[in-house]
């Protein structure tokens, strides 16, 4: 799967009011400037339009509403999203005038191709402004670089955007020989909420079992619609050895938190799991998955940066 890591660097041009949690913020404002800028009809509803087959912004925001989109993975409901906007992590709520302010975008598939709608889009959000309003007006800022794998990508002071060079393909090949012993102990830390459901249910339970589900679901969803088809795995056998691993330690709370939706003009409640996990137990095989999803979040909501989490071999 095609995978592309952005890192915006933005300087605040006024007083800005953020949440803690920045990311349903930073979608919603992204989400306004991207259809503003990519829509030629906004005179109709997405699922009427005569371009919605060829519309960048259904692509990226509605792809349930492209023919032909759903693969043949029996739980996919709808298409993921081809994108994750990584908030920054601090939990700072006031800007001033030129303090910095970064996040990351995060692009799978084709739809890298297609990054200076996605750059544009950004630059148009710093004009219109995030945030709470201070004397009528939103947080401004200005795009002053885009780095990917290092380089600048994109700098202000020139307007131009560089072609993207050697983009990285995301696989689910992982190195597991360099890991000989039978037994391991691993380490999750979730630092943005995760929010998941077994069966159906929000769950706050995360025994190795139900983390390798939501791997799992994960990996099969982005590489099917994507990657290149859905991975040939033994699912039912991973699952029944991902129940012979336990929690050693667990220090995990549950935070709560409040976003306003736009689109259906009410506050909506979310919450989910932060904080770590030390899991023990046959951990050699299950790494390619852990590895993977490291990239690129798990969990609901992850196109607001939800589901991000670190591991390490203890």
């Amino acid at each position: 799967m095609i995978f592309g890591k952005y890192n915006f660097i933005n300087s605040f041009l006024n007083n800005a009011i953020l949440p803690a949690n920045k990311g349903s913020t930073l979608r919603g404002a992204f989400g306004h400037a991207f259809k503003n800028t990519v829509c030629a009809i906004r005179n109709m509803t997405c699922d009427k339009c005569l371009l919605v087959q060829k519309c960048i912004y259904i692509k990226v925001f509605e792809p349930a509403l492209v023919k032909n989109c759903l693969s043949d993975v029996k739980q996919m409901n709808s298409p993921p999203s081809p994108f994750i906007l990584e908030p920054p992590l601090e939990t700072k709520t006031t800007f001033s005038k030129d303090d910095s302010f970064e996040f990351n975008l995060l692009l799978f598939g084709d739809i890298n191709y297609n990054f200076p709608y996605f750059l544009y889009a950004v630059d148009q959000m710093g004009k219109n402004g995030v945030g709470k309003r201070i004397d009528g007006n939103r947080g401004q800022f200005r795009l002053k670089y885009v780095k990917f794998q290092n380089d600048i990508l994109y700098s202000s002071k020139t307007q131009l955007c560089n072609s993207i060079k050697d983009i990285d393909h995301l696989t689910l090949d992982f190195p597991i020989t360099n890991y000989v012993d039978e037994k391991y102990r691993l380490k999750i830390e979730i630092v943005t909420p995760l929010r998941y459901k077994i069966d159906n249910k929000v769950s706050s339970e995360l025994t190795f079992e139900n983390l390798i589900r939501i791997m799992l679901r994960r990996i099969s969803f982005l590489l099917s619609y994507y990657g290149s088809e859905n991975p040939k795995l033994d699912y039912s056998g991973i699952i029944k050895k991902s129940k012979q691993v336990n929690i050693l330690e667990n220090n995990f709370q549950w935070l709560n938190w409040r976003r306003y939706s736009s689109r259906q003009d009410r506050k909506m409640k979310f919450g989910g799991l932060v904080g770590s996990v030390i899991y023990e137990g046959s951990i050699r095989e299950f790494l390619p998955y852990v590895n993977f999803c490291s990239k690129v979040h798990i969990g609901k909501q992850t196109s607001f940066g939800m589901g991000k989490f670190n591991w390490e071999i203890l």
